[in-house]
């Protein structure tokens, strides 16, 4: 297990450590929260510019609420995943292999369990409300896309709930928007852990306590963007990350540990069968494709809330946003833990954020035909075996396998090793699979597999190695493999003399 490099705990601590490497925009000017906030977070993650942080919000003024936008998208070119590696404890620099493997790795170690610590002192019981002091629209959230059905405040937060035999605990992000003053329309869909932990609180005749809190440590909304199993509880599994329990304290009306720092906490319970309005909302895939519809209605019981409080906000649409950045990432760490533990020769996977969950690519180890004595279409069955099967999968509709020569994280070597390395048959190139686990937001889904959660798979064979012998393999020609040693740092050294910049 690694050393911890930089255990951030805190949102303010986090956005602190941006500020130093230039990665936030402190925004003073008076921004609108109906429609003017999500485009300017919009247009930073268009530009990968500093993700701003409004201070001035119209209609709220002297309030002291801020928000945060694309708290987790991509950087400029310095350090494209530093908001992500930060989250995670490792250097700004980092990259992708680097954080999927860190990820990976904690999943092989026993989780560490939080630390309760005692309300007094924790930031989030600054402020606490109850009864008729509860006013969701106190807060500036925002009214994000254009087409939304509403404002919603839960984008980038955590989700907690407990089964009714409190036996599991789990950490999730799924999005809400304000109904009322006092209540939250919320997607729980039902094949998702929170949606199972809420049937077994229906079956059992009574609502489903929960907590969402909100500007958590940013290591939170990696792990609640995570497929972990069923069972496993995702604030144990962010200890095992850093190697110590992240600090809780007890919610004030709900019987849940809630993170001690977080900036708003909105405690309350999921009524069994009454549903309000709630939608569009502009989704992942980038489309504005949803509808509005009937979902479950979360009754606000107490708000507790940091001095000054600081909402984290994400405008989903095309990539690069935060699902992509934070699910796609801890996805393929749940896949590669998941391919490691079958034995497979997986180096590393990655969904290339660009196709907005819908493309995993996977490493594979150069030597693996001479170490498996398999053909690439028997290594393409067994990974399909690991990967098809489960909920990590569920955004892995098309799965390239490339051998680990090529960066799966640059996006221009994935689409060449595609485009040269896949035989176009059916026999070779590419491996169709019967209906499994998948988000019902694709837009190519039809009707029924959008409400069954269910549709077919692809994987994509761009292996070479049983193609061709040790010796004569394709290599390529680039700038690293073309020429010698020699020459490469004689071109490096002169590139100035050359008249480059």
């Amino acid at each position: 297990m690694r050393d911890i490099v930089n255990h951030i705990t805190s949102l303010r601590d986090y956005i602190a450590e941006l500020d130093k490497l230039g990665e936030i925009q402190t925004i003073d000017a008076e921004v609108d929260w109906n429609l003017e906030v999500g485009a300017v977070i919009r247009r930073s993650y268009d530009l990968r510019a500093p993700a701003p942080l409004f201070t001035r919000l119209s209609g709220y003024e002297d309030s002291g609420f801020r928000l945060f936008g694309a708290p987790a998208a991509l950087s400029g070119p310095a350090h494209p995943l530093a908001r992500l590696a930060l989250s995670v404890g490792l250097p700004a620099d980092s990259t992708g292999q680097q954080i999927v493997a860190a990820l990976a790795d904690a999943r092989a170690v026993p989780g560490i369990p939080p630390t309760v610590v005692d309300r007094a002192g924790a930031p989030c019981k600054q402020n606490i409300l109850r009864g008729d002091e509860i006013d969701l629209f106190a807060f500036p959230t925002p009214f994000i896309h254009g087409n939304d059905g509403g404002r919603y405040i839960q984008t980038f937060g955590t989700n907690i709930v407990r089964t009714p035999d409190g036996s599991w605990t789990n950490w999730s992000i799924n999005r809400m928007m304000v109904h009322d003053k006092a209540s939250l329309a919320c997607l729980l869909p039902r094949t998702q852990q929170i949606g199972i932990i809420r049937s077994q609180w229906t079956a059992a005749g009574e609502p489903m306590p929960i907590a969402v809190a909100l500007g958590v440590e940013p290591g939170l909304a990696v792990v609640g963007g995570m497929p972990l199993p069923e069972g496993v509880d995702e604030s144990h599994y962010l200890g095992a990350i850093f190697g110590e329990g992240i600090e809780l304290v007890p919610a004030e009306t709900v019987d849940l540990l809630v993170p001690a720092t977080a900036e708003v906490v909105i405690e309350g319970y999921v009524s069994i069968e009454e549903t309000v309005p709630e939608g569009p909302f502009n989704e992942y895939p980038g489309y504005n494709a949803t509808e509005q519809s009937a979902k479950a209605v979360l009754h606000v019981t107490a708000i507790t809330h940091c001095d000054n409080a600081i909402l984290p906000v994400v405008a989903a649409g095309p990539p690069v946003e935060e699902d992509d950045t934070v699910t796609g990432t801890a996805s393929a760490a749940e896949i590669l833990h998941l391919l490691r533990t079958a034995g497979l020769p997986i180096s590393s996977a990655w969904y290339n954020p660009e196709a907005a969950l819908h493309w995993l690519t996977l490493a594979v180890r150069r030597d693996w035909h001479e170490t498996t004595g398999l053909a690439s279409h028997e290594l393409v069955a067994k990974v399909a075996e690991v990967v098809l099967g489960g909920p990590a999968a569920v955004h892995a509709p098309k799965t390239l396998l490339v051998e680990d020569d090529i960066d799966i994280t640059d996006l221009n070597e994935v689409v060449w090793a595609f485009a040269t390395r896949s035989h176009p048959d059916v026999d070779r190139g590419e491996f169709h699979y019967p209906p499994a686990l998948t988000d019902p937001l694709a837009i190519y889904l039809s009707e029924p597999e959008q409400h069954g959660f269910k549709a077919g798979k692809v994987i994509y064979n761009c292996l070479l190695a049983d193609l061709y012998p040790p010796e004569k393999r394709p290599a390529k020609g680039s700038f690293e493999n073309g020429w010698p040693v020699e020459i490469q740092q004689r071109v490096l050294a002169r590139w100035s003399a050359y008249g480059y910049r």
